[in-house]
C-alpha cells in the first residue's frame, strides 16, 4: 500500500513531509517551530507556549506546504512547466495574504511589481514571461538532469524570480524530487 495514502505516523512519507515543510519554511523565515510543524501536520492544530504569538501566515503556509508536497508527488511524472510552477505558487500561498496584499502579490501568477532578492536586481515584470520561457527551454533541453543542472536552474530562477514574494521554494522542491544522476 502507498505510504502517502495510509497516513501512518513515523513512516518515510510522514517524516519527509514533516522535515521538508519545516526546513523549507524555516529557510523562508517562518516562525513555526519543529514541534508546531508536527502538530499542524498530525492534528491540524498548533500546540505552543502561552506567551508565543503564532503568525497566521506562517501556520497557513506550513499547512499549504503539506498540500503542495502531496500535489508534487501526484505530478512527479509530469514535465515541469510554467503552468505547473504557477500552480505550485498558488497552492503554497493560498489564503496567506491579507486583502491589502493580494493585489500586489498576484498569487499563482507572475509578479506585477519590480522586486529584489538581497541586493540582486531581478527581472522586470514585463520580462518575466520571456525569461521564464527561456529558462524552461534551457531546462528541457537537458536529457539527464544532474544535481549541478538543478542548482543552475535554481540560480537562474532566483535571478528572475517570477513571483512577487520571490519564493523559490516551490520550484526547488519539485526538481529536488525528480532528477537522475
Amino acid at each position: 500500500m502507498n505510504k502517502k495514502n495510509i497516513g501512518l505516523s513515523g513512516n518515510l512519507y510522514h517524516k519527509t513531509q514533516f522535515d521538508f515543510a519545516y526546513n523549507t519554511n524555516h529557510i523562508e523565515g517562518s516562525t513555526i517551530t519543529q514541534d508546531e510543524t508536527a502538530s499542524i501536520y498530525e492534528t491540524g492544530t498548533i500546540l505552543t507556549s502561552k506567551d508565543k504569538v503564532i503568525v497566521l501566515k506562517d501556520a497557513t503556509e506550513t499547512k499549504n506546504h503539506f498540500t503542495l508536497f502531496k500535489y508534487m508527488l501526484d505530478t512527479i511524472e509530469d514535465d515541469l512547466s510554467e503552468d505547473m510552477i504557477k500552480k505550485f505558487h498558488f497552492i503554497l500561498k493560498d489564503r496567506t495574504l491579507t486583502d491589502s496584499e493580494k493585489e500586489g502579490f498576484n498569487v499563482g501568477e507572475y509578479k506585477k511589481k519590480k522586486n529584489f532578492v538581497g541586493n540582486i536586481e531581478t527581472s522586470l515584470p514585463k520580462d518575466v514571461p520571456n525569461d521564464m520561457k527561456e529558462l524552461m527551454e534551457w531546462y528541457h533541453k537537458i536529457d539527464k538532469k544532474t544535481v549541478e543542472d538543478i542548482v543552475e536552474f535554481h540560480v537562474r530562477f532566483e535571478k528572475i524570480p517570477p513571483f512577487q514574494d520571490g519564493n523559490g521554494t516551490l520550484v526547488k522542491n519539485k526538481y529536488n524530487l525528480k532528477f537522475s544522476n
